[in-house]
């Protein structure tokens, strides 16, 4: 008997056929076991062998375990092209020219998955949780760190202003105080007239010739004079 009957497996998995044997009444007799492939119906074609004195034979694509009265049959890398039926077929050394052969089974090797789908998208999810804890953890930092980047500004702003507005109010009282007294005299010019009394006037005969007289007055300036700057 060959099982199981039907095998659906994608590119690049695994393969595994079993087959059983009876020699209730060959026992003691030598035998070999062989693996056959048909494609579409067509001519089966040997693909591996192992006798009964073997326990296991490997090739490169093909894995053949002894485990009497069972032998197991490991196809591996498939590919599509391994797509067919399957079958085992018993050689006895007593009848050399009888072979005896198992039911089929069939294989189907459909495409490879994508590798996003079937790797990438578990461990997404796995990691989900860890993920939503690191950004939250995160955010925290990230907010702790705004908000004594705030304080630490108000503390130096205030910090600045107080050092900036104390050297005015410390100056101010010499900004009040008056710069030295600077006493400056003027000097106008006027005219004065002198007239006669006419009560007392003189004939016209002895009057002397009209005179007038200057005079120079110098007021001195009680008030200080700030000088310009």
């Amino acid at each position: 008997t060959f099982f199981p009957d039907v095998l659906t497996l994608p590119a690049g998995s695994s393969a595994t056929f079993f087959c059983n044997i009876s020699m209730e009444h060959n026992s003691g007799s030598e035998y070999s076991l062989n693996w056959y492939k048909e494609t579409n119906h067509s001519q089966a074609q040997k693909i591996a062998e192992i006798s009964r004195n073997n326990s296991q034979t490997k090739t490169e694509k093909y894995l053949l375990t002894n485990h009497t009265p069972a032998f197991k049959i490991r196809i591996m890398n498939l590919h599509q092209n391994d797509s067919g039926s399957y079958y085992c077929g018993l050689i006895t050394f007593f009848e050399p020219n009888k072979v005896m052969e198992s039911n089929r089974s069939q294989l189907v090797v459909t495409a490879a998955p994508e590798k996003t789908n079937a790797t990438k998208e578990p461990e997404v999810e796995e990691d989900n949780p860890l993920d939503h804890i690191k950004a939250v953890l995160l955010g925290i930092l990230l907010l702790a760190g705004a908000v004594l980047l705030l304080i630490f500004g108000y503390l130096t702003i205030t910090y600045k202003r107080g050092d900036v507005q104390k050297p005015p109010s410390e100056k101010a009282p010499a900004k009040e105080e008056k710069p030295p007294e600077v006493f400056m005299s003027t000097v106008d010019y006027g005219v004065l007239e002198f007239q006669w009394d006419q009560r007392t006037q003189v004939p016209p005969e002895t009057q002397p010739v009209d005179q007038t007289e200057y005079a120079t007055i110098i007021f001195p300036e009680e008030k200080p004079v700030t000088p310009e700057r």
